[in-house]
C-alpha cells in the first residue's frame, strides 16, 4: 500500500492518494483544483487513478473532482445522501472499494455534514483490520468539524449527529488506528485544529478536547458554541460541489494590454493587486484590492470581493499567476480575465491615475495614545473577531463587527472617520482593512499583533458584552 498526503497551507486543506503498487491503481480523496499533482505522484509510483473519493461536500474550497475525473477516466465516489447532481457513485454504509490488495471501508460519519464519511483503510497483504482511518472533516488533531456551515438552523441536530459518529462509528476502533485527517491548522472547518498533520486514535482519545466524555447534550452545546467565522463564500462553494465543479484545465498566463483592460473594468471588473505591501504602497491604481499572494489568499479573498466579479490581476511574474489563480479557484473565483502585462509606469504615462500609501499598520501603544486624540481625529476601533472572542476581552469602546459580516455593515461607518482595524492577531484585521480601503475610506489603520499583542502592553482591556 502507498499512501500520499497534499497539503495546502493557508486554507489547510490535505488530500490523498492510497493506492496498491501491486496493482498498479489507486484512489485520490478529497481532491482540490490544482489536480496536475495527483497525476504526476501517480506517475512517478507507476499508478493509475482509477477511483476519485470525496468524503464529503466541502463548504470551505471547491474541488477538483470533475477536472480529475476527465484527466483520468476515473469514477467519482459520493455518500447516497450529498443531494450531488453531477455524474457519481452512491456509496452507502458498509460499502468497500477494492484498489488491488487495499479496501477501502466506508463509514458514513454525519456531523460535520448529513453526508460525511471516513474511510477505514486496510493493506490486505497485512492483516484484515484498518491500518488508517481518512475522517475527512469528522475528526481533526486535536478537534472535530464544525457542525454550522450546512446552515445554522441544521447545527443542533448534527452536532448530535456528529456525536454519535464519534462515539459509535470511530471511538470504538483500536488505539493504534492512524488518523489522517481533511484538514489542518489554518482550516475554518474546526475551531483549534492542530499543525501536527496526522495523529493516532489512542492520543486523540486521551488529548483532543472533542472526545473528552459527555452526555449528548453537553456535546452538542460544545460543539455549537464559539466557533471561529465561516469560510467567506462558503454557501456558493457548497453549491458549486453539489452541481460539480466547471473543470479548470490547464492554467495558461493571460496578458492584457492596458487598452485591452480598460474595457473590462468600464465593464464592473476590479482590479486584484497581489504584488508585495512595499510595492502597493509605493505605487498603485486607486480602487485596486490589496492581497498579497501568499498562503492566507484563499481565506481572505472571500471577506473583500463578490466571487462572480470579473478580475484583472496584478503580480509578480507567470508563475505567481498561476499561483493566484489556483488559490483563487479553490474558493469559487473563477472568472479571471488575465493579468496587466503592462507596468503602472506604462499605466501612469498614458494619463491614467496612480496613487500611493495604503492601509497603515500601527502597534497597539500608537492606537492607545490615537484613542485620546479629540472628536474627529480619534478612530473608530473595530473589532473583527467572533463574539466568543469579543467577550473575553476588548479595546474600550471598540465596536464588534465579526469578519464575515464587515462586508454587508460596511456601510454603517463613515468613510470621513479613521477607523482602526483589531483582530486577534491582526491576520483578519488585514482582510478587513484592505475591504475598508477598497471601499474609499480615508484613513485606515490595521493594529499589529491583535488584541493579543494589546493584552501583553497591559493595556486598558474591557470585558464587558
Amino acid at each position: 500500500m502507498y499512501v500520499q498526503q497534499f497539503f495546502i497551507d493557508g486554507l489547510g486543506c490535505a488530500s490523498y492518494l492510497i493506492g496498491c503498487e501491486g496493482a498498479g491503481i489507486a484512489a485520490i480523496v478529497d481532491p482540490d483544483r490544482d489536480v496536475q499533482k495527483y497525476l504526476d505522484a501517480a506517475q512517478a509510483r507507476g499508478l493509475k487513478i482509477t477511483h476519485i473519493v470525496e468524503t464529503h461536500l466541502h463548504a470551505d474550497h471547491v474541488s477538483g473532482n470533475t477536472d480529475l475525473a476527465i484527466r483520468t477516466g476515473a469514477a467519482i465516489y459520493l455518500h447516497e445522501s450529498s443531494g450531488a447532481t453531477f455524474d457519481h457513485q452512491a456509496l452507502k454504509h458498509g460499502d468497500a472499494l477494492a484498489l488491488g490488495n487495499v479496501r477501502l471501508h466506508v463509514r458514513h460519519t454525519p456531523g460535520h455534514t448529513p453526508e460525511s464519511i471516513t474511510l477505514l483503510v486496510a493493506d490486505t497483504t497485512r492483516a484484515e483490520e484498518p491500518w488508517l482511518a481518512l475522517t475527512g472533516d469528522t475528526l481533526f488533531v486535536g478537534d472535530a468539524g464544525r457542525p454550522d456551515l450546512v446552515g445554522i438552523e441544521a447545527a443542533q441536530g448534527l452536532a448530535g449527529q456528529l456525536y454519535e459518529s464519534l462515539n459509535n462509528e470511530l471511538l470504538p476502533l483500536q488505539d493504534g488506528l492512524l488518523i489522517y485527517p481533511g484538514h489542518g491548522a489554518g482550516s475554518l472547518c474546526g475551531r483549534s485544529i492542530g499543525s501536527v498533520r496526522s495523529t493516532t486514535l489512542g492520543f486523540e482519545r486521551l488529548r483532543n478536547p472533542a472526545l473528552a466524555p459527555r452526555e449528548k447534550a453537553e456535546f452538542i452545546d460544545f460543539a455549537t458554541h464559539d466557533l471561529p467565522e465561516q469560510p467567506g463564500n462558503h454557501q456558493r462553494i457548497k453549491a458549486m460541489n453539489r452541481r460539480g465543479p466547471n473543470p479548470l484545465g490547464d492554467v495558461t498566463p493571460r496578458a492584457l494590454s492596458i487598452h485591452e483592460a480598460i474595457p473590462h473594468f468600464q465593464r464592473g471588473a476590479a482590479l486584484l493587486d497581489t504584488r508585495p505591501k512595499a510595492d502597493y504602497v509605493q505605487k498603485h491604481v486607486p480602487g485596486s484590492v490589496h492581497l498579497e499572494a501568499d498562503d492566507q489568499l484563499s481565506n481572505r479573498v472571500g471577506f473583500v470581493l463578490p466571487a462572480d466579479v470579473p478580475l484583472v490581476l496584478i503580480v509578480e511574474d507567470e508563475a505567481t499567476y498561476r499561483s493566484v489563480v489556483y488559490s483563487l479557484a479553490r474558493v469559487g473565483y473563477e472568472n479571471i480575465v488575465g493579468y496587466l502585462g503592462e507596468s503602472l509606469d506604462t499605466w501612469q504615462v498614458m494619463g491614467l491615475p496612480v496613487t500611493s500609501g495604503d492601509v497603515r499598520d500601527i502597534e497597539p501603544t500608537e492606537l492607545n495614545r490615537l484613542l485620546e486624540l479629540p472628536d474627529g481625529e480619534r478612530p473608530i476601533v473595530v473589532d473583527v473577531r467572533e463574539p466568543w472572542e469579543y467577550r473575553q476581552g476588548h479595546v474600550p469602546g471598540s465596536r464588534l463587527i465579526p469578519l464575515g459580516d464587515l462586508m454587508r455593515h460596511v456601510a454603517e461607518l463613515d468613510p470621513a472617520v479613521p477607523v482602526a482595524v483589531i483582530c486577534a492577531s491582526g491576520s483578519r484585521s488585514q482582510s478587513a482593512a484592505a475591504l475598508l480601503g477598497q471601499k474609499g475610506f480615508a484613513t485606515v489603520y490595521n493594529v499589529l499583533g491583535g488584541t493579543s499583542a494589546w493584552m501583553i502592553n497591559r493595556l486598558p482591556l474591557d470585558r464587558s458584552n
